[in-house]
């Protein structure tokens, strides 16, 4: 699986681009594979030359990629697919990141079922900053709520925002999400990740302040 390693690396010299056409450190950003659909030896691949965070949408087969992988000490798995509230108990016991958070039922649930003995879930709320009614993701006059809730919970650190923006309107969307990321820092400590970017506009989002993109066919190849 050679391919995955040369796709990594063709994958890096783009956020190392744009990172230089924004006049930002290499450092400021994360790559999240996002490894959903891919077998578990795709993933070893990628973890093998030098990824280490998974981004995954389907709980019951990431699940399983996660317990066939168990032994790769410094992976680190992210829930970014839409949460049903029956779900949750997986997600707190599996991961170390969920990034797609839009309900208080959600964030309760998480936090009760969040073992106290291991590190508190990392959260990041997502916003559906198009107002897409196809998309799942708070409205903005509800961040500050479940911000609060999510900063109180024990088991729970907030971390930051997600959000997929409509492809025919990205600029004005990024732009959106970085002034609300900003205002967010200023009130919680925590907060450092804004995840935002995919293969087709990761130039863009990380010119507004991303901290995270998401790549998924660049690494792995097409769906089947």
């Amino acid at each position: 699986m050679s391919h995955i390693k040369d796709n990594l690396a063709q994958v890096e010299l783009q956020i190392a681009d744009a990172c230089q056409q924004a006049k930002r450190q290499r450092n400021a950003i994360q790559l999240l594979a996002v490894s959903k659909t891919k077998p578990a030896a795709q993933v070893q691949a990628a973890y093998d030359a030098g990824q280490i965070a998974f981004g995954e949408n389907y709980l019951q087969e990431a699940v399983e990629k996660i317990q066939q992988l168990s032994n790769l000490e410094h992976i680190c798995w992210h829930f970014i697919g839409p949460i049903q509230s029956n779900k949750t108990r997986l997600i707190a016991e599996h991961f170390s990141w969920v990034q797609s958070v839009d309900r208080k039922k959600i964030i309760t649930r998480l936090n009760e079922q969040r073992c106290s003995q291991d590190t508190p879930l990392n959260v990041c709320l997502q916003v559906n900053i198009s107002g897409e009614a196809s998309k799942s993701g708070i409205e903005v006059n509800e961040l500050d709520e479940l911000a609060q809730l999510v900063d109180s919970a024990d088991n729970l650190t907030l971390r930051g925002l997600m959000a997929i923006p409509e492809k025919h309107n990205a600029a004005e969307s990024f732009a959106k999400m970085s002034a609300l990321f900003q205002s967010l820092q200023q009130r919680f400590n925590t907060v450092d990740t804004l995840s935002m970017g995919m293969s087709g506009d990761l130039r863009e989002a990380i010119s507004n302040g991303s901290t995270m993109v998401r790549i998924g066919t660049a690494i792995f190849g097409a769906r089947a």
